[in-house]
């Protein structure tokens, strides 16, 4: 128990929550003595009773006069309950194109009679911990996950073995993590990130600079289908023409390296940008033009995912479509594919291959 700030007996029940979520004590097995759990956590059993009583009220566990405290089965409280619930956790809910996948999701479940609740992680491990922890802890028939950082690998494994345990189903969008079998919604990355890069070289631009955020999946497919276009047309690609960053660093590097590279000469400064997605097309539009520069006369620009913020501007965006509430409902429609059969059938996944729209951010060299 790391947090110190916090009193001990929620130290105590998140550590205890943390064994019930991951499936370290299964529903109905008898959870260890008071006087065990005040040994091992160096706590007293008064704060020991105080944590099995919470969890105990919350419906997490059960005691049995004479016996013992039990683990409850959630699947037996969720045939109580008249609305069924589905649990959608994304990295975002109300910022950029997550509102549309959202409302997308909660068209079809509501359709079916279930009731939507919403999660978001911030791109946070820790939070996707929460969030799996939070939702799990109901009554719950099935979920919908996007997952977070999914290039920088799933230190959250155990919460989704409990769901496997748990016969609770889910489905991925937007990336799925490798190691997990599961259906999953996702575009074609790597071939978005081609595309964007192919039409501004059959452009006859030749200084493309790609940005890409690379702590997920989609920022690196669509990185490698940007150097892959550029391979296929024999256009060397220098390296500092590929700016990679982390979530962390979207707000400053890839802006400080497209003011750096804009400042040089003519004859070495870049004339077009692909960018990871439109959010960061539109921050790049104000660095070309503090430049001096304009667009697409002295550079050219490609958004991806075709958002709301692709026509916001003067300048309308030439980007990739993300299908956004198609998504949603196509996950829906999965997940309750996975519900009604019991598991029993497993649907397919699906890919959806990325179109280009063409607007006023590109032009011929």
């Amino acid at each position: 128990m790391k947090e110190k700030s916090l009193p001990k007996y929620i130290q105590l029940k998140k550590e205890i929550l943390v064994w019930l979520d991951t499936g370290k004590l299964q529903p109905n097995e008898q959870m260890p003595s008071e006087n065990e759990i005040s040994e091992q956590f160096g706590l007293s059993r008064q704060t020991v009773r105080q944590t099995l009583g919470e969890l105990e009220k919350e419906g997490r566990l059960y005691r049995l006069q004479g016996k013992g405290t039990f683990v409850a089965d959630a699947r037996e409280s969720e045939s109580r309950v008249e609305t069924q619930t589905i649990g959608l956790i994304t990295t975002y809910i109300s910022d950029y194109i997550f509102p549309h996948i959202v409302r997308g999701t909660e068209a079809a479940i509501r359709a079916k009679g279930y009731r939507l609740l919403l999660s978001s992680t911030d791109n946070d491990k820790g939070r996707e911990r929460e969030s799996l922890s939070m939702l799990t802890s109901q009554p719950l028939s099935g979920l919908i996950i996007e997952p977070t950082k999914s290039a920088e690998g799933n230190p959250n494994l155990a919460y989704f073995l409990a769901l496997n345990n748990r016969r609770i189903p889910y489905v991925m969008i937007n990336a799925r993590y490798p190691e997990i079998s599961c259906p999953s919604l996702v575009i074609d990355d790597e071939e978005g990130g081609s595309t964007a890069a192919q039409h501004l070289l059959e452009l006859g631009h030749r200084r493309i600079v790609g940005f890409f955020k690379t702590d997920d999946q989609q920022g690196v497919l669509r990185l490698k289908g940007f150097m892959r276009a550029h391979q296929q047309e024999g256009c060397l690609l220098q390296p500092e023409f590929v700016v990679a960053y982390r979530t962390e660093e979207k707000a400053e590097k890839p802006i400080a390296e497209a003011a750096r590279l804009l400042d040089l000469p003519e004859e070495e400064r870049p004339t077009a940008f692909v960018c990871y997605n439109d959010e960061l097309a539109l921050q790049l539009l104000e660095v070309i033009r503090q430049a001096g520069l304009s667009v697409p006369q002295d550079v050219s620009i490609v958004g991806f995912d075709d958002s709301p913020l692709a026509t916001a501007s003067e300048v309308k965006l030439t980007t990739l479509v993300h299908p956004k509430a198609e998504m949603g409902e196509d996950a829906a429609r999965l997940l309750f594919e996975l519900i009604e059969s019991g598991g029993a059938m497993i649907p397919e996944s699906k890919t959806y291959k990325p179109s280009l729209i063409i607007r006023e951010s590109t032009r011929r060299m």
